[in-house]
């Protein structure tokens, strides 16, 4: 029985890019892992260069020096069985120049290397564009117990049947095997846990055999991975948690579902690690009294230190009183630092300056922007003299429709909240009060506003947030046809008025900063349209 073995998960934060950062971290965690009396370690798919390296697999040499990261590797591997995700150079003149490998290294060198076979082009997937697909199976063997190697989407033919027409599995159902490995880097989102627990099942159902499933850690500019290494017997599903570090098989564990821990944990993280991996140590931020803003200050906080975040007030002449002391409590709740500037001032200046340009037409959303543009500016000239990062406060219901102002509230280095709706944002804060007020209760409870005429509300313009969210998710997530969207809120929406609203925006989300995925279908890489184009499902 594989039980038998010391096996282990190496859930380590690796830098895309950095080959001999990552190279010693997985010495480092070879080294831990003997003096454990792990028999079995397995990384995480394309550990060295990271995933995705993307263009940076073009770049002359850059194979190679993979390629010698894992020799390096291999040399640490004496008494110790290890898998690790790289690249190794296709020899063959046909084919493209790559494959993504997952490497056997045993007895100080390297014992064979298996190819991934399935190369996911989807949702934010573009590993076609880079590698030759592999053919073969490959096993090896610890203390007698003979493993079948696979590489992530190997595994995942049943979630998707109408892409693939082969599996490596159905080769491995053909061998004497007594488990099977997967390394992987399956990105995070609210639900996958779901998908990935069916995959290992199904594998498992067909084998009839453990499956141990190695898993990526970390976030990747806008992409982030959650760990939460499996494995998956006639016991069941046990996982690792979603942190980092080095876990054998005895601390994985049956999990509790808590969807909100995990959306949390992950923007965090994803927060964290754009900073740390960019070189960045402090965040600014405008805070408007609003819950999108008073959201992102609190992720911050928890992300880089209290002492990392500056939240600016920009009031205007129309916000409100209980913007400002709802934002002022907001900080002092939280610790981080902030400032107040009005402009009013310059607003007034600048209307004043325009006064001819606009002569002879009403006040609307021109004026409006101008607030929204004149924050941009501040919060960006002080971005610039303190060399902070500007966090952008966009949610993804207001991306959806456009509700935003290019080069004012869309402005920002990073959206760590753009893949959350507006009732998701909600969701979350309530989840962050859950053991004493962090964000006041007002934020949560006074209705949403731009605060950029007198009395304004979202609801002004657009519908109720739980009927627009619920359309949302149908259209983007689920992808519905247009009559699907009318038969299923035909009754309470413009569903007309509202995928025009979504269609037209395209051309404002290209220009949104780098999003956190934490959903299945993200703005960005995840969901590629053209800007100019008229079709309409």
């Amino acid at each position: 029985m594989t039980s038998t073995l010391n096996i282990a998960f190496a859930q380590i934060n690796t830098v895309v890019g950095d080959i001999a950062g990552n190279t010693q971290k997985a010495i480092d965690e070879i080294t831990k892992a003997r003096s454990l009396g792990v028999e079995l370690l397995l990384f995480s798919e394309l550990f060295i260069p990271g995933y995705l390296a993307k263009d940076l697999f073009f770049q002359e040499g850059f194979a190679e020096k993979c390629e010698e990261a894992t020799h390096l590797v291999a040399k640490e591997c004496i008494d110790i069985s290890v898998v690790i995700g790289n690249i190794s150079i296709n020899k063959n003149e046909n084919g493209k120049h790559l494959y993504n490998s997952a490497y056997v290294l045993q007895n100080g060198k390297i014992e064979g290397i298996y190819n991934k076979h399935l190369l996911p082009s989807y949702d934010v997937f573009d590993e076609n564009r880079y590698f030759e697909k592999g053919t073969s199976p490959l096993t090896f063997n610890v203390k007698g117990l003979n493993f079948g190697v696979t590489v992530c989407e190997d595994i995942w033919h049943s979630t998707a049947p109408s892409i693939y027409t082969s599996t490596p599995i159905d080769a491995y159902a053909k061998l004497e095997i007594d488990a099977l490995v997967n390394i992987a880097a399956s990105p995070f989102s609210a639900k996958q846990h779901l998908e990935r627990e069916y995959a290992l099942e199904t594998v498992f159902n067909t084998l009839q055999i453990p499956v141990y499933y190695s898993n990526a850690y970390g976030a990747h500019t806008n992409i982030i991975f959650d760990g939460r290494s499996a494995v998956c017997s006639s016991k069941g599903v046990v996982k690792a948690p979603f942190k980092e570090g080095l876990f054998t098989t005895n601390d994985l564990l049956p999990e509790t579902e808590n969807i909100q821990e995990w959306i949390e944990n992950a923007l965090v993280l994803g927060i964290r690690d754009y900073f740390n991996k960019l070189g960045f140590k402090k965040a600014i931020l405008g805070l408007s009294g609003g819950v999108d803003s008073a959201l992102v200050a609190a992720l911050a906080c928890k992300a880089l230190g209290a002492e990392n975040v500056y939240c600016v007030l920009l009031p205007s002449q129309y916000s409100s009183d209980h913007s400002i002391s709802d934002s002022e409590k907001l900080v002092k709740n939280l610790g981080c630092l902030s400032r107040i500037i009005p402009i009013e001032n310059a607003n007034n200046q600048l209307l004043l300056d325009l006064e001819s340009e606009f002569e002879g037409t009403e006040n609307g959303i021109a004026e409006e922007n101008i607030q929204s543009r004149l924050r941009a500016i501040i919060l960006m000239a002080i971005s610039n003299k303190k060399g902070h990062l500007l966090l952008n406060t966009s949610n993804k219901s207001e991306s959806a429709v456009g509700y935003g102002t290019l080069y004012g509230d869309m402005c920002g280095a990073l959206s760590p909240i753009a893949d959350l709706f507006k009732i998701e944002v909600y969701e979350l804060c309530e989840y962050i009060n859950r053991n004493g007020e962090i964000i006041p209760n007002n934020i949560l409870t006074k209705p949403p506003s731009a605060e950029l005429r007198p009395d304004q509300k979202d609801s002004d313009s657009l519908p109720d947030y739980d009927k627009l969210d619920a359309l949302l998710y149908d259209y983007i997530e689920e992808k519905m046809s247009v009559q699907s969207l009318k038969n299923k809120h035909g009754k309470f929406i413009d569903v007309d008025r509202i995928v025009r609203l979504v269609n037209i925006a395209e051309y404002k989300r290209y220009q949104l900063p780098p999003v956190l995925r934490v959903s299945k279908k993200s703005f960005g890489e995840g969901r590629q349209l053209p800007i100019v184009g008229k079709y309409q499902n």
